[in-house]
């Protein structure tokens, strides 16, 4: 017989372990203008709560120069600029990921760059965000810089907007400038769609509002910035939505064995749920449900999972599993958001690679393009092309058709980036918007337009004639030869009209024997 003996150290161990498993995980991004104190409020949101080490705590001091002296006077902005660069310059150049975690909640917060030769840093921690801490320096206002970061936020999908208005110790804490920078956000994010905004008066370097609640500004009823993050629905959109796994990986251990490996990108799944695989759309049902974990009944999404079938299908790396009831959209032609980092230009005619969801094709700039003009309230303007950190909106033509959601729908399936087809650099992001027309539509109406305007253009109409009239010319010439030897019209006719069919023949079979030789093509 054993006896149990019960162990009060290990008991409370597991019971924490548990309760940190359990809490829920909120993934924001701290961004704005450059110098408007992102890294130092970070750095103090840390403290107040009692999250930074003794020995950090040394380490900062060391730091900073201040071996002595009260600790909420650090420079806690070098919690997060890490760089030798960034400490000499006194700004962030790139992003710095910090997990953290509360009694109530766990966190990974990006520290973005505000320079806008960094842009694409932010955008890159913007993709992955629920939350954007946006910051503005309360002496500068609304700037040009700030706006982008807003726009690229609700862009890639982030729906709760944090505007912390910081160094409010500067301004005296004045109620009528906070109300004033509130307003003017206010009517810029009418621009930003379906976003939650909340706006917070803080001053990093004195801790108002940061964790503790502010004594010199008791005018202000909302809750400090740590209470926001704590309390905020994290609740991914993508959960409410219809089934969808882009197939990353076919598993064949054994012959008999056919598995389709992948993150769940979209609703939830089950043993029994019919299901098609696009863009081919064929159909079939969910058989099995296999994780590291062993077989579920149910999974959802941000699990990585392996879903076998109950017929075979033909599916690859690239296609989508999607809920039966509620496909993707399939087409070759997307309307889409481009924000532009490349060197050069995005004009309409240019070539690139896309890459949506694990899906690559090579894709055409179709025109016209429109900007989204920060300077004048996101106001859409015609343009012929698009210049660096710029945002605008085209047409994408597509060499092949795939599987898409609008991004309003679903982040994962509807977001994709443009890669340079000379250099491999990532030179754009962007997120679908909609299809301009489903791909076997636009094949028919292609097939049916060649064909009923075979010479509708002035280019056909040339080459047209032009074959006619050669193939006249020669066909009289060969007539007046056989005429002139024969001085007879019938035989000489005769002859001209087997002259045409020969030709005619030997033309086909020439084109029949090259389109089988391999040579050559691409």
């Amino acid at each position: 017989m054993t006896l149990l003996v019960n162990d009060p150290e290990a008991t409370a161990r597991d019971a924490v372990l548990y309760e940190h498993e359990h809490k829920s995980l909120l993934r924001f991004i701290a961004c704005g203008s450059v110098d408007h104190g992102k890294s130092s409020l970070l750095g103090r949101l840390l403290f107040d709560a009692g999250l930074v080490p003794d020995d950090q705590i040394e380490t900062l001091r060391k730091d900073t120069g201040q071996l002595t002296g009260p600790e909420d006077t650090l420079d806690f902005s070098l919690l997060f600029d890490g760089l030798a660069a960034e400490r000499e310059q006194k700004i962030t150049i790139d992003l710095a990921y910090r997990f953290f975690a509360t009694r109530k909640r766990k966190f990974i917060v990006a520290d973005a760059p505000g320079h806008e030769q960094y842009t694409r840093n932010m955008a890159t921690g913007a993709s992955t965000a629920e939350l954007a801490l946006l910051l503005i320096n309360a002496q500068s206002g609304l700037t040009q810089q700030t706006r982008r970061h807003a726009l690229i936020a609700a862009t890639l999908g982030v729906r709760h907007l944090v505007v912390a208005i910081n160094k409010m110790d500067i301004i005296g804490y004045s109620k009528a400038g906070f109300a004033a920078i509130e307003r003017d956000f206010r009517d810029f994010a009418e621009r930003l769609g379906d976003v939650e905004l909340t706006f917070i008066p803080v001053s990093a370097k004195k801790g108002d509002n940061v964790v503790h609640r502010s004594r010199a500004m008791d005018w202000y009823r909302g809750p400090t910035l740590l209470e926001k993050l704590e309390t905020v629905d994290a609740t991914p959109r993508a959960s409410e939505t219809p089934f969808r796994m882009a197939v990353q990986w076919v598993s064949r251990p054994t012959a008999e064995f056919r598995g389709y490996c992948g993150l769940i990108a979209g609703g939830d799944v089950v043993p029994g749920l019919e299901i098609v695989v696009q863009p081919s759309g064929q159909r079939t049902r969910i058989k099995e449900i296999i994780t590291a974990n062993g077989v579920l009944s149910h999974a959802g999404i941000g699990q990585s999972v392996t879903l076998t079938l109950t017929e075979d299908v033909d599916a690859s790396r690239g296609d989508i599993i999607a809920e039966a009831s509620a496909p993707a959209i399939v087409s070759d032609r997307f309307d889409a958001r481009i924000f532009w980092m490349g060197q050069g230009t995005l004009a309409p005619g240019g070539r690139y690679h896309i890459k949506l969801g694990t899906a690559k094709a090579a894709a055409r700039i179709a025109g016209p393009i429109k900007l989204i003009d920060l300077a004048d309230d996101a106001a859409l303007k015609p343009a012929e092309s698009l210049l660096s950190n710029e945002f605008g909106l085209c047409t994408l033509e597509l060499d092949r058709p795939l599987a898409a959601d609008p991004y309003d729908d679903n982040r994962d399936t509807g977001s994709f980036i443009l890669i340079d087809a000379e250099t491999l650099d990532t030179v754009a992001m962007g997120l679908i918007e909609g299809a301009t027309a489903p791909a076997s539509s636009k094949a028919i109406a292609g097939k049916i337009e060649e064909r009923t305007h075979l010479f509708g253009t002035p280019r056909k109409r040339r080459s047209f004639a032009k074959a006619v009239i050669w193939r006249t010319t020669g066909s009289v010439a060969t007539f007046a030869i056989a005429y002139y030897i024969t001085g007879n019209a019938h035989l000489a006719a005769s002859i001209t009209a087997a002259e045409i069919t020969v030709k005619f023949a030997l033309y086909y079979f020439h084109e029949r024997a090259w389109a089988l030789v391999p040579w050559g093509r691409r």
